[in-house]
């Protein structure tokens, strides 16, 4: 990885006239900017259909893209929607924000009108309507087949999830929960419509995606994806192959994730999603993890892996708990997965997520590994954080964040953080006081000026926002995950501020 830079913002939090951002004009006006700031990488967060409390890392599947990020305007120059049609819903005066609640109960029936136009051109258009539907149904065919190893089981599993109102698999009745043949069967038949109208939003995510994916590429910037260690129990993923989790005879996980107490939480923290079962999947030569990640190297350039500890070591909590108190650490598959993944895939870019409390075994993983590891300056200044996230100490195979999507912005952490962390801050930098208005700047010049071969910092830093613009706060429900930039605020003035300064720190 050569000496650059980048900006981190998720796709949702781009601007957008559809209440969500997502792969619209917006979307590639943000990659034109990337490149004027000379900016080298786009970082975004998993781009799977968002569950329980809307976040991007309890994902109904692994492989699946969120329906969201289809942009309607692109279905409106393909003939799949009227702009009236695509228009139905948008809200009024919602610049920034997200309401999932009204995205959900409304997208899927303007995506149900493509899909309905879609079916009627491949069946019974005419003249150049009918070869312009011939070929699409053979791209659609061909994107169908390909995918077949998981996009049978997603489409199968958000169908027959819609006819039960929502609630979970493993609430279910018997037949299909526990996968017999002849419920499957009936179900495929009975539900064919659904089926094909899930098929259909993956097929044009896939299109939509690839598009602007190699639209960011010509403009020499390249994709960060992020990919979550763990998937979530409601998923396509746990449903379709349950011996591949520390499941019960029942189906219900015996341990689930999480990280135990520490200076920032006392009670830890309960992520709840199943564990691996680490045996099988060393009996199938991680066939499942190859594919997973042969998958999003084409969906990105790069792969930062989420909780990359828990490949040396994973927390473990009983099943049931209400708090992560009494969770034990039990042993991961370490490097022979990755030399697993290394056989079969060639070397592959990759990010780990390397931060919180950091064991001599994690830092041998990591080091055996060979792949870049994670600062945050945050982190560098609070004195509840063990590891050394200080400027002077950082190898040049790393990645330097001001913060991260779990991070508050860094004015908003300033704020809220303590005497002693803000007074460490002024004396490292050797400044006698931090103005409000630059602090952020101040910020990113100790990052982009570090020896890290990538800096990347989040969008709302550059813009200068404070909590208001926070991602996440993790281990919380409600109001997370819901930030959007305005369309106006990344303009050619800030653009030229980038690049100044990533010209000044030899990142260009």
């Amino acid at each position: 990885m050569k000496r650059a830079s980048g900006i981190l913002l998720p796709v949702f939090s781009l601007p957008s006239e559809h209440g969500i951002g997502c792969f619209s004009e917006e979307a590639y006006q943000f990659v034109d900017m990337l490149k004027k700031a000379g900016q080298s990488y786009w970082q975004i967060l998993p781009l799977g259909p968002t569950g329980y409390g809307d976040s991007p890392y309890q994902s109904f599947s692994t492989y699946a893209g969120n329906p969201y990020f289809i942009d309607l305007g692109t279905l409106v120059s393909e003939g799949l929607l009227t702009e009236e049609e695509s228009r139905e819903y948008d809200p009024e005066g919602q610049e920034e924000g997200i309401d999932y609640e009204w995205i959900y109960k409304t997208r899927f029936k303007v995506l149900k009108k493509a899909y309905a136009r879609f079916c009627g051109r491949m069946a019974d258009g005419h003249h150049e309507e009918r070869r312009e539907g011939l070929r699409e149904r053979e791209d659609y065919e061909r994107f169908v087949s390909e995918n077949a190893f998981w996009l049978d089981d997603y489409s199968l599993y958000m169908a027959v999830k819609d006819k039960n109102s929502g609630v979970s698999w493993n609430e279910w009745d018997a037949p299909l929960r526990n996968r017999e043949e002849e419920a499957l069967s009936a179900a495929r038949e009975e539900l064919a419509e659904e089926i094909g109208f899930y098929q259909f939003q993956q097929y044009e995510f896939d299109r939509q995606w690839k598009k602007l994916h190699a639209y960011a590429n010509e403009q020499g910037v390249k994709i960060i994806g992020d990919i979550p260690i763990y998937v979530a129990f409601d998923s396509a993923d746990t449903w379709a192959a349950p011996q591949m989790f520390q499941f019960d005879e029942n189906n219900e996980p015996t341990g689930v994730a999480g990280c135990p107490p520490d200076a920032f939480s006392a009670t830890g923290q309960l992520w709840g999603n199943p564990l691996y079962d680490w045996e099988y999947h060393k009996s199938t030569g991680y066939e499942w993890w190859i594919r997973r990640i042969e998958h999003c190297l084409k969906l990105y350039d790069v792969v930062r892996i989420d909780h990359f500890r828990g490949f040396d070591e994973y927390y473990t909590i009983p099943y049931g708990e209400k708090t992560a108190v009494n969770g034990k650490w039990l042993p991961g598959p370490g490097m022979d997965l990755f030399r697993a993944i290394e056989k079969k895939l060639g070397r592959p870019e990759i990010i780990a997520e390397d931060l919180g409390f950091l064991t001599p075994s994690v830092l041998q993983l990591l080091k055996d590994s060979g792949f870049p590891g994670m600062k945050v300056l945050q982190f560098a200044f609070d004195a509840r954080e063990s590891s050394n996230y200080l400027p002077h100490t950082y190898p040049t195979n790393c990645v330097v964040y001001t913060g991260t999507h779990d991070n508050d912005t860094t004015r908003g952490w300033y704020h809220e953080v303590g005497k002693y962390a803000r007074d460490f801050a002024k004396e490292y930098m050797c400044k006698p006081r931090l103005d409000e208005d630059s602090l952020a700047g101040d910020f990113i010049s100790l990052a982009m000026g570090s020896v890290a071969d990538l800096c990347v910092i989040p969008m709302q830093d550059y813009l200068g926002l404070g909590s208001e613009a926070r991602i996440n706060i993790p281990s919380t429900l409600g109001g997370n995950w819901v930030w959007r930039m305005k369309k106006e605020q990344f303009d050619e003035e800030l653009a030229e501020e980038i690049l100044r300064v990533t010209k000044l720190y030899g990142r260009i």
